[in-house]
């Protein structure tokens, strides 16, 4: 009944181009400037024309613009036909379970954890299937460009809206897909960032009675008045882990603006790697599928999560199944394989249960289940799933990506049992069980779909193996920058194990704050020399790569030799070479600095 239909699409030559807000997974921009009330309302006939016979849901979040953003979508579909539910206030994933229970297709008026005068939409097909740029979307934006141009939207059929309310069903639908058996009493910090947990967590965590649900920043506003509502920039979880400390929480759990993502802390306020949780997660749904007679059920990861999840998922008796990084294509896969769930590194978390759609809520309630079932503390609960050392994603601009992943693949391609493949970029893996453990890793470097960035992850099973991978693979990155003695380009990461929100994961915009190399080095000590006060005569990218062989930390320069600014160990230069040696003890003074 709500398929889509091509035909009814409007064809003409548009001069306004919409090319610029639609990314990968949804539509994104500025309100009122990039995203305008007209656009909206082409956009939401465009969309009804896409479906024979349409029945809509349209839902918005709490952000200033979206009230009247929900209604001018609306208003656009009805003049084409649709009959449309208005939803009000929701989160995503409610949007999702509204979609997937009324079998009706869905749009939700949001622009996730970007800023606060952003806005934009995500579309769904009915049972939440995905609306990315190759499955539809591109032709929905000609639609739209199309009733743009012509200045009119020409009404067809007899389209009408009403309200619904979703809130209560999809609670009733998440305490159905995971219920709190155990007796533990848990206290849970919930930092709703002012966005839509404050109004999804009361319905959901709020009415358990294992739960005492410790309200922070539930007040909707879409100012964001206390901090952005991105978990995964590590200055956005300050708040809460002093809550979590305060309160002696046993979790505190942190959402984005939509309510569809969701980064946990554990009893210390430390965040938990969306990997780890991703393994914990699958392993109880394999259980659960495996009791009901599904012999190895599949479950999807993205390519740059931990290589813990293969491992536990198969542990479990899973079939791990690998994929590119993105929201869409990622749904389409665990349908095709019947996935029973799905996670990535941006804590996006995906079970087959729930119409194939991703739930930051649902998550949460499989993470307080398993905690609810154990005596220990989560830090112990979560320690297996979290194994080996991560970098977290590294962003990079450069000015030719494809130039500086090939540097990085001809380098690797030198190296003896490297594997190599392009799914998604650059993977190389270097881990076989015959290996020493420092020789134990992997890295992923792709380019971003929307910005002229590189994204590195590096992992390995010891963290002196990491920092020197990372190191290495950076430097080759901005070879040429530092040949011709540049400021390498921007740095921008995470708390190591979360993910920089990016396109491809059903965000967009946002990383972590950048951080370029030069002001890395400022005030390492009144001991840091000129550069070249060592005398080291290498290769600058050579010197960019240089760490203690003790700690793996960051040499800088003193008078003839380099000293860690970790471990404050000094290793001589000699002859222009630098000497690292393990164990060298002597640390230098202002009064006498170190001597080869």
């Amino acid at each position: 009944m709500t398929e889509p239909n091509s035909r009814r699409t409007p064809s003409s030559a548009a001069v306004h181009d919409l090319a610029g807000i639609v990314k990968t997974n949804d539509v994104r921009g500025v309100a009122g400037e990039e995203f305008t009330v007209e656009i909206a309302r082409a956009f939401g006939a465009a969309f009804a024309d896409f479906l024979d016979d349409p029945e809509l849901i349209v839902a918005h979040d709490m952000r200033l613009s979206s009230p009247e953003l929900s209604r001018a979508v609306i208003e656009g579909a009805v003049r084409r036909g649709a009959i449309v539910a208005d939803g009000g206030l929701s989160s995503t994933d409610q949007l999702y379970c509204a979609s997937g229970l009324h079998r009706a297709a869905g749009v939700m008026i949001t622009a996730s954890h970007n800023p606060a005068a952003d806005n934009g939409m995500k579309l769904c097909l009915p049972g939440a299937r995905p609306v990315g740029r190759d499955t539809g979307l591109d032709e929905i934006r000609r639609g739209a460009e199309a009733y743009l141009e012509a200045g009119e939207i020409p009404t067809h059929g007899e389209g009408r809206s009403e309200g619904i309310d979703t809130l209560a069903d999809y609670a009733a639908t998440l305490h159905e897909l995971v219920p709190l058996t155990g007796t533990r009493r848990l206290r849970v910090v919930v930092d709703a960032a002012s966005a839509m947990a404050g109004h999804t967590a009361p319905a959901v965590l709020g009415v358990l009675p294992q739960i005492e649900l410790i309200e922070l920043h539930f007040e909707l506003d879409g100012s964001f008045p206390h901090h952005p509502a991105d978990p995964l920039r590590p200055e956005n979880l300050v708040d809460l882990q002093n809550a979590v400390l305060r309160e002696g929480a046993d979790l505190g759990l942190a959402f984005d603006g939509d309510a569809d993502r969701c980064v946990v802390l554990d009893e210390n306020g430390v965040p938990v790697p969306p990997s780890a949780i991703t393994a914990l997660i699958a392993q109880r749904e394999i259980a659960r599928a495996r009791a009901a007679g599904e012999e190895r059920p599949a479950v999807i990861a993205n390519l740059v999560s931990s290589r813990h999840v293969a491992e536990a998922v198969r542990e479990a008796g899973g079939e791990p199944v690998r994929t590119p990084v993105g929201h869409a294509l990622i749904k389409a896969i665990m349908a095709e394989r019947n996935a029973v769930f799905g996670g990535e590194h941006s804590a996006h978390y995906y079970f087959r249960d729930f119409f194939f759609a991703d739930s930051g809520m649902l998550a949460a309630l499989h993470v307080l289940a398993a905690l609810s079932e154990s005596d220990a503390p989560f830090s112990a609960v979560v320690a297996a799933h979290d194994p080996y050392a991560a970098s977290g994603e590294i962003n990079r601009r450069v000015d030719d990506a494809a130039a500086a992943r090939d540097r990085v693949r001809d380098h690797m391609a030198a190296l003896p049992g490297a594997r190599i493949d392009d799914l998604d970029g650059l993977t190389v893996e270097h881990w076989d069980q015959e290996l020493a453990a420092e020789d134990r890793w992997w890295f992923s470097l792709r380019s971003s779909h929307t910005e002229a960035l590189l994204r590195l992850n590096v992992e390995a099973e010891r963290e002196i193996t990491m920092i020197r991978l990372r190191d290495e693979i950076l430097a080759l990155v901005h070879e040429d920058d530092l040949v011709e003695g540049a400021t390498p380009g921007t740095v921008s990461g995470t708390v190591p194990g979360l993910a920089v929100g990016s396109a491809e994961s059903s965000s967009d915009g946002a990383g972590a704050v950048g951080t370029s190399e030069a002001s890395d080095r400022e005030g390492a000590g009144s001991m840091v020399l000129a550069a070249g006060a060592s005398g080291a005569d290498v290769p600058s990218w050579v010197r960019a790569i240089l760490r203690c062989p003790d700690c793996g930390g960051e040499l800088r320069d003193v008078e003839r030799a380099m000293q860690c600014s970790s471990c404050t160990r000094v290793h001589p230069v000699e002859g222009g070479i630098p000497v690292l040696i393990a164990g060298r003890q002597q640390e230098p003074t202002a009064q006498e600095p170190a001597r080869s």
